[in-house]
């Protein structure tokens, strides 16, 4: 089963680049982008992180919270983080489990060979909790516009 807008947001909780706990709970009463990628310093990632960076106060104005998600380690998104000065946390899902939650860890296929990664997904929670909107076609260069609409 994997999640449609209007659903719940799946209960997560996660560990961020300085090990703060980083739960769906914390952002009740808020607006939430939750955005799920594959790899930090990699081309289409940092575009997205730095699209993000460069329109997070219209994202901060337009009254959303922005967090990341990764299954890179807490210290890669340390560097990645100081690298392109984002303003915003990244979760480290090593064990992939809110991957799962969310239903963003998926087979995948390049040059004819499978493997299992991260589905570049974007997850706008309302207030309440509840799905507004599934970003699945990601433009990195235009996210925060596809979010902001």
């Amino acid at each position: 089963m994997s999640l449609q807008p209007g659903d719940k947001a799946p209960a997560f909780a996660g560990i961020d680049q300085d090990g703060n706990s980083i739960k769906l709970s914390d952002f009740a009463g808020k607006k939430l982008v939750l955005y799920f990628y594959p790899k930090d310093n990699t081309p289409g990632c940092t575009v997205q992180a730095c699209n993000l960076r460069d329109n997070y106060q219209a994202l901060l104005d337009a009254g959303y919270a922005v967090v990341g998600i990764s299954s890179d380690s807490a210290k890669k998104h340390t560097n990645f983080i100081k690298k392109f000065e984002l303003p915003f946390p990244l979760i480290a899902d090593e064990d992939k489990s809110i991957h799962e939650q969310f239903g963003t860890w998926v087979e995948k296929q390049m040059y004819g060979r499978k493997y299992m990664g991260t589905a570049r997904t974007t997850f706008v929670i309302d207030e309440n909790g509840v799905i507004e909107e599934i970003i699945d076609k990601v433009k990195t260069k235009e996210h925060a516009d596809q979010i902001l609409k």
